[in-house]
């Protein structure tokens, strides 16, 4: 019984951004939410998809090579930007990740120096490198309620993104790179958007930040009492530490 609760996941683009397993996030966010009685449903939206905001809870993002998001770059920043930006700032749910979460910012700047004009939903930019950053991750957060979480994640990219004002990091590194390998952060967070560079897929490893966004978005819809139902989150947790578990041991061989 779902008690009439519903939630809409819109995944955008998911023809063209579609690499390193990211839709194993929007398959975490309907399990852990029809587990729990909630009526889910997923819509996808690409390039020849109107948008209606008013029709979607949660909103993924994932990355994808540089030519699909060539092709979708333009969509997304000219036609579907405008209300992807009101969807922000009405504190609707976001999760993008890499190629995702560098389309939000102002411009990525190419190898050769070409600048790529971005949506500029988020203050905050990217710059490429000749060197990537490929490893298996290990960031700390701060959840909700205060308490602090290990979060295992794997990182594969060669921008190096920088934030602005009013964006906040996400996590916080414990091994790996994070945004560019230089301030010890993670991710960007601007009101209930979320970006990370975690591949490999973020969420169903790391159930609480699953949940995190779940009780965001179902509070966004009916209102800041709703309580998200307890889960049993057993399996999550073993492979979450099973995968913390093979990271450290990794950095302990590496010379």
């Amino acid at each position: 019984m779902s008690d009439g609760y519903k939630l809409v996941i819109g995944h955008f683009y998911p023809d063209l951004l579609n690499l390193y397993g990211d839709r194993g996030n929007v398959l975490a966010l309907y399990r852990r939410a029809s587990l729990r009685g909630i009526d889910v449903s997923i819509r996808s939206i690409s390039v020849a998809d109107e948008l209606d905001p008013s029709m979607i809870d949660i909103a993924f993002i994932g990355g994808g090579q540089d030519s699909e998001q060539n092709i979708m770059s333009d969509d997304l920043v000219r036609v579907k930007g405008p209300l992807i930006k009101d969807m922000i700032e009405d504190g609707k749910v976001f999760l993008c990740i890499c190629g995702g979460y560098q389309m939000l910012g102002k411009y990525y700047k190419e190898h050769t120096g070409d600048i790529v004009e971005c949506l500029g939903a988020l203050d905050y930019y990217t710059e490429a490198r000749s060197d990537r950053f490929i490893n298996d991750t290990i960031y700390s957060l701060v959840l909700d309620d205060g308490s602090e979480v290990k979060v295992a994640g794997f990182e594969n990219h060669s921008g190096r993104t920088y934030l602005g004002e009013g964006v906040k990091p996400f996590m916080k590194v414990l091994t790996g790179h994070g945004n560019n390998g230089e301030d010890g952060f993670e991710g960007a967070v601007y009101k209930n958007t979320f970006c990370s560079y975690s591949h490999g897929s973020l969420l169903p490893k790391n159930p609480a930040i699953t949940d995190m966004l779940l009780s965001r978005a179902m509070k966004k819809r009916y209102g800041e009492s709703f309580e998200l139902a307890p889960l049993d989150s057993s399996t999550e947790d073993k492979a979450r530490a099973a995968a913390l578990e093979y990271i450290e041991k990794g950095k302990e061989k590496a010379p």
